[in-house]
């Protein structure tokens, strides 16, 4: 016998966007998905290749900061994540889709912000600033991408950012697990961290490198 939906509605239709309104906790909204999730530090690949032009991109952002009231979520999209998933785009030379659109299910379906077809990478602006809100709807959109592509690939990489925190989590596909990292990026004071975490996982997701934990 299969598991009744403990609080998404059989026949109601459910956005990306609308998982973020939902009141009820991660955990209950993953399992009527038939996943799990668990909260650890997680040390994610690292380039360690030159990452040119940070001054310039810390100075870019800094400056958005202090001029720009980044209140609403345009001004924080564009001046804040925007300019680090360019210059990501120019240091690997892979190209970024936005809002980019797709329909698993009636579960399932709506636009991604940022998605990185090649080495099938999400990041997605928190909404209202709202990190644990916004991480439900990063999950949510991980286990419709892993409905979505064809690739034998072991997990999915996915990252939540208020474009001055940042949150990453990986789903793991056989498993049907989820994992939100306990570490929070703060920009521009971790800028570098960041790059280098958002340039290793495009690097190596190919390779589809297993990650490691940290013991909370």
């Amino acid at each position: 016998m299969s598991r009744q939906p403990k609080v998404l509605k059989p026949d109601e239709a459910y956005t990306f966007s609308k998982y973020f309104e939902l009141p009820f906790d991660i955990e209950d909204i993953l399992a009527d998905l038939g996943c799990t999730l668990d909260r650890t530090l997680l040390e994610l690949p690292r380039s360690v290749q030159p990452i040119d032009r940070l001054a310039e991109l810390a100075e870019q952002i800094q400056d958005g900061i202090r001029y720009v009231g980044i209140t609403s979520e345009q001004a924080r999209r564009e001046f804040l994540i925007a300019p680090v998933i360019r210059e990501v785009c120019r240091i690997t030379q892979q190209r970024v889709r936005v809002e980019y659109p797709i329909v698993v299910n009636n579960w399932l379906r709506g636009t991604f912000d940022y998605y990185f077809q090649a080495n099938n990478l999400l990041v997605i602006e928190a909404k209202r600033e709202n990190l644990d809100n916004g991480f439900t709807q990063l999950a949510t959109e991980l286990i419709a991408l892993d409905q979505w592509i064809d690739m034998e690939i072991p997990h999915l990489y996915g990252a939540v950012t208020t474009g001055q925190d940042w949150r990453f989590g990986i789903f793991y596909r056989q498993e049907r697990r989820m994992i939100e990292d306990l570490k929070l990026y703060r920009v521009p004071e971790e800028l570098e961290l960041l790059m280098r975490i958002l340039v290793g996982i495009l690097a190596e997701g190919k390779k589809s490198p297993s990650p490691n934990f940290i013991q909370a």
